[in-house]
């Protein structure tokens, strides 16, 4: 689960922050399970009989999902650990705490579904905080504009998958809704604080890390 620093923490180092951001890390891949501060958005709707392979497709798209939770909180912890302007740390960790409800949300719907996340989510989880902490140094803009880019992607790719999911299965569109709300909200948070346009060869590469990282989720 994410820590939230007490407000003298914001005169720690650079290296200080990054070691926090790793005790973060190791809670957020190996607590289980995550606990929402808020309700989920499937509670009251009544689960349905799926089919086998409904339930496996279901399932697969939402370790997806879990995955791609893991890593906006590795995005997030790795923007805050190196963010200047201390109001957009503090909203980099409110958004990373509503990301936490997704990764709660979605390890519950999991389990309702017999499956479980990817093993592979400490890689998903270090590969984001990476890429959060680099684009932060170059400066809060450029920080603001790949979270902006990155919500822009994920709202897409969950909007797709409200495409893909069993029709009968409204426990999990429920919360992928929600999901995808708060994605497009989290964006516009960021372009209202000054993101800048990333280049397009790093939009297009940030696509392309994140169909690989779809397709391995997705089974593994």
């Amino acid at each position: 689960m994410v820590i939230i620093a007490p407000m003298e923490d914001r005169h720690l180092t650079p290296i200080d922050r990054i070691i926090a951001g790793v005790d973060d890390a190791l809670r957020t891949v190996n607590s289980s399970p995550t606990r929402a501060a808020r309700p989920n958005p499937a509670a009251g709707i009544s689960d349905t009989e799926l089919t086998a392979d409904q339930k496996s497709h279901a399932a697969g798209l939402m370790r997806v999902n879990h995955a791609g939770e893991i890593a906006a909180q590795g995005l997030y912890q790795g923007h805050a650990a190196v963010a200047r302007d201390p109001a957009i740390e503090d909203q980099m960790k409110q958004a990373a705490d509503e990301e936490l409800d997704h990764l709660a949300w979605c390890e519950e719907r999991l389990t309702e579904l017999g499956s479980g996340p990817s093993v592979l989510r400490p890689i998903w989880y270090t590969g984001a905080f990476v890429m959060g902490a680099a684009s932060g140094i170059l400066g809060d803009k450029w920080s603001l504009g790949f979270i902006e880019e990155t919500e822009r992607q994920v709202s897409e790719h969950l909007t797709g998958h409200l495409d893909k999911l069993p029709e009968n299965d409204a426990r999990s569109r429920a919360i992928v809704t929600q999901m995808r709300d708060e994605e497009e909200e989290h964006g516009a948070n960021a372009n209202e604080a000054g993101a800048a346009k990333l280049p397009r060869p790093v939009r297009r590469l940030m696509r392309s890390v994140a169909r690989v990282m779809t397709g391995t989720a997705y089974r593994i």
